[in-house]
Parts: structure tokens; sequence; C-alpha cells
């Protein structure tokens, strides 16, 4: 079967066997065949000739852009750059080795990669995870009120981390866990899982889930898949390609990911960081005139997602959603998705982007469990992420605002958002390519209050009520007397895990 194809658009192929004709050739594609992998010769994206690879294959490098490869005839192969003859040097040493033939290695950088499992090897890192109360209380609430989905049955966890899923699906009465993890946090676990005496129980195997061999099929799945919205990381696809070790019948705990997207209006937010390329306005900064970069600055801000969290008034519409169902969907699924959007504002404002949170779904045989990232509900390490564009739109109650957002995969282990929308009825567009993973932290501890959202005197209602702290002095503001509308704001609840910026900001793979 076919497992991927990498297509090398840089490299720029010539044939110097004698007797063969030359082929002006653009690129060439890569397709994965078992142990063997197909070269085909690409001339304007067109099929020119296909060659098989395998282990056996006679090759030898020539200078640093170089190969040549002996098969039905003789290939040299030059590349435009290291990066793109790097990738393939890699490809031809995992010849007849499946595990270097992985799909997480064929769309994922080996610097992004090592980054990516040095960070979570730290046991800093997990504590951030672990501490995030709603998240780990929601996990084993989800396992432990559908144990009849563990009990006595075969578990595979897939980026096991500190092990904490394992543990919750013993608690539930599992006959065992394979716990995977490809960081060097497989240790930590190991140790835990002696410590607590359950060596009968769970067995770490280091390694990718892409590549390792779990000893039997199982009956459930559960992982920690999801990113900042949601897609960010790329694993999910990793949580859907463990259904090859799953039974039938089988079940995978969250089951479900929902995408939810709104247009929201944020003066503030759109002020601050327009007013950051502002620095480069300078023409005199220690004699140096930095004007003429002031606009790329400008450009660079906004396609900078913002993490933090915000008030639900911010929002202008009610939100739509994009679903990905674990048990069916595909990984391909996952490469590029794409959501079409009509929203109807409910009142008039400048709209300044959209705003993205989502919600998994734990579909067990005995309840549904769901853990939420909105914006009404309490604050997790994933916070809410917004997206702004450089114009606003003014939208007038009711008046449709119509558009499309597309996620497009990179082999950061992330997603290009690609946003445009306008306003019926008006040829005024709108629209931003922004890099999730490139995101401005901004999460403070404290939620603005959309501005004129008051209806009576604030501080009449405050003061004039039974709620107020006896010092005198409010801690709570407006919060304290149910001005939100249901939400608390995080500065004013008193959680058991760290609400701090510190706390949750290097959860951002930003930083490792």
């Amino acid at each position: 079967c076919l497992l991927c194809v990498l297509l090398m658009r840089e490299a720029v192929v010539s044939t110097q066997s004698t007797g063969t004709t030359s082929i002006d050739v653009q690129g060439m594609s890569l397709t994965f065949r078992g142990k063997e992998v197909v070269l085909s010769l690409l001339n304007k994206g067109c099929e020119v000739s296909n060659h098989v690879m395998s282990e056996d294959t006679e090759r030898c490098s020539c200078g640093k852009l170089s190969w040549i490869l002996r098969l039905d005839k003789t290939l040299m192969i030059k590349f435009a750059n290291e990066k793109s003859e790097r990738e393939f040097r890699e490809i031809l040493e995992g010849l007849g080795d499946p595990a270097r033939l992985s799909k997480f290695k064929a769309r994922t950088e080996e610097s992004s990669a090592s980054q990516y499992f040095q960070f979570y090897g730290y046991l800093s890192q997990q504590q951030n995870m672990l501490q995030d109360y709603v998240r780990t209380s929601t996990f084993q609430r989800a396992i432990l009120d559908n144990h009849t989905d563990f009990q006595d049955k075969i578990v595979l966890d897939v980026g096991a981390g500190s092990g904490i899923l394992s543990f919750f699906a013993v608690q539930a009465g599992a006959k065992h866990v394979y716990a995977v993890e490809a960081s060097g946090m497989a240790e930590h676990c190991r140790e835990l899982i002696k410590h607590n005496k359950y060596e009968d129980k769970i067995t770490v195997i280091h390694g990718m889930i892409e590549e390792v061999e779990i000893p039997e099929q199982v009956d459930t799945i559960i992982s920690e898949p999801m990113g900042y919205m949601l897609y960010n990381e790329r694993m999910l696809e990793t949580y859907i390609h463990a259904r090859k070790w799953l039974k039938k019948e089988g079940r995978m705990f969250p089951t479900k990911g929902t995408l939810y997207l709104a247009p929201f209006s944020d003066e503030g937010l759109f002020q601050e960081v327009s007013n950051k390329a502002n620095f480069w306005y300078q023409t005199f900064f220690y004699g140096v005139d930095l004007s003429n970069l002031r606009q790329q600055a400008y450009t660079e801000y906004f396609k900078q997602p913002i993490v933090d969290t915000f008030d639900p008034r911010h929002l202008v519409a009610k939100p739509i959603k994009h679903t990905t169902d674990f048990l069916s969907d595909t990984e391909d699924s996952l490469k590029k998705i794409s959501v079409d959007f009509t929203f109807y504002p409910h009142t008039a404002a400048h709209v300044h982007g959209l705003a993205f949170w989502f919600d998994v779904s734990f579909e067990g045989s005995q309840k549904t469990v769901f853990l939420s990232t909105a914006p009404s509900e309490p604050l997790t390490h994933w916070y809410q992420v917004r997206c702004l564009t450089e114009t606003p739109l003014y939208a007038r109650p009711g008046q449709p605002i119509i558009g499309n957002v597309t996620l497009i995969s990179n082999k950061r282990q992330s997603y290009d958002v690609k946003l445009e929308m306008n306003l019926a009825g008006s040829s005024t567009k709108v629209g931003n390519v922004l890099d999730l993973k490139n995101p401005y932290f901004r999460y403070t501890g404290a939620v603005a209050i959309p501005p004129g959202t008051h209806t009576t005197s604030p501080s009449e209602q405050y003061w004039s009520s039974d709620s107020q702290p006896q010092t005198g002095y409010s801690t709570g503001g407006a919060g304290a007397t149910g001005v939100y509308n249901g939400y608390t704001p995080a500065a004013t609840v008193k959680a058991p895990y760290p609400t701090s910026p510190n706390s949750y900001n290097v959860y951002d793979e930003n930083t490792y």
C-alpha cells in the first residue's frame, strides 16, 4: 500500500547514462511502497518515468548536492539546496527499514521533531499539563465514568508522557496498558510505574507510534493529542494513525474534536498589535533610521495568532463548528482543513478577525463527557486563539459575513492559517495568512470587559450588592455581581492550577 508521497520540486534531474535521452524535468516525487521507494520523474507536473529504489540499489553521493543512482538507467540528481538533499539522503538511508520511512518522519522536519521531543522530555513541561485541573480531571472522569470500556481491556496510550492516562486506565480496571512515548519522558514514566508497583499492568514502549510494534490489538486507545486551535502540533494525525492497532469495535478517548470559530470585535487588541510596529517608525535609533521596515514589521505582527483568553461578549455572532471524528477520519484529511462560513452579527461592530476554541468529546459506552476550551468555561492551558486581519470590517446587525478559513499543514508540526472574509452586498474583502507555529502569548491573567457593555452604573450596582468584600476594596470588580452573564474571569477564580502567564506559556512549541 502507498504510505506517503514526498514532493521535491526544488530538484533538477538529468540523465547521464550512455544512450539515454536527456529529460528536462522540473522535479520528482517519491512514493513509499513497503520497503521500496518509487522515484517518478516529473516534467511540468506530469509524470515522465518511474524507477524503483530498494536497499540493494547502487548509489553514491557526488559533491554536496548531487546523488548518482544506478537503476534501470543511471540517474544523476542535483538538488537546489542542502535541505532537499538531506531529506533525500535520509530516505535512501531508510530503504529496507520501514521505521525510517514512517509517516511522521516524512511529514516532519528533523529539527522540529528534535525540539518537540526534547521539550516534552522535561518534567517541568509535564507538570504544566498535569496541573491543568480542567484537563486532567476531565480525562480521569471520562475514563472512570466509562469503566466498562476499560475493565479487563487492553489499552493503548499514545504519547503517554508521564503516564497519567495509563494510570487512570488501570484505575478503571484495565487488564494491560501499552504506554507509547517517543521523548525521554519514557524513562521517567517507567520510574513512576515501578514506584507505584504497576509493572505487571503498564508496559512502556519508547518510540513513535508510527514506528513501534504493539504486541497485540487493543480494545481502547487513550491520548491527549490536542494543540492550540485543536490541530496545532499535528499530533492528531499520530492519534488517528494508532487506529491500526485498534480492534474493529474499539473505542477512542477522546472520540471527536470540534473546532469553533466566530467573528470578534476588540479595538484594544487591534490597537495593541498595531502599535507594536510603531517601534520601527524611529528615524534616529542609535543613529540608525529604521522607518523603512515599519510596514514589514506591521505585517509580521499581524501574522501571529493571539493566544489568550477573552470575555465572550467580544464575539459578535454565534459560532460555527468543524468536527473531526477520530474513529473514522483519515490522517490525510488533516493535511488541509477548509471551513466555509456565514455569520450573522447580532450587533453593529468593527470585526477585527476570527476567534477559535475547541471541545473534545469522550463518547463511552456508559457516558459522554466533554472537555471544553470555550471562553465561557474555566481556563485551560490551551486558552483561546484569535486571528486578526490588518484591516477591520464594519458590520451591521444581521449583515452576513461570508468567507473561508483554511488550515494548511507544514513540516514544522503546525499549520498556516489562511483567512478570507467579506460583507454580503459589499465589495470590501479582508484576509490574512497567519503562522500558527509562531503565536503571540498575550495572556495576563485578567479578562477585559468590552467597552459599552454596561446598561446600569457598575459602581452603583457593585456598592449596593450584598456580595461586596468586607475590606471595602474590590478584587472581583463587576464579576462579583454576575454581570459576566455566567462567565467568571480567570483572575477571580481560585483554581487549583496556576493561572499566571509563566505557568502555561512554555507549552508553546515556539519555545523548544
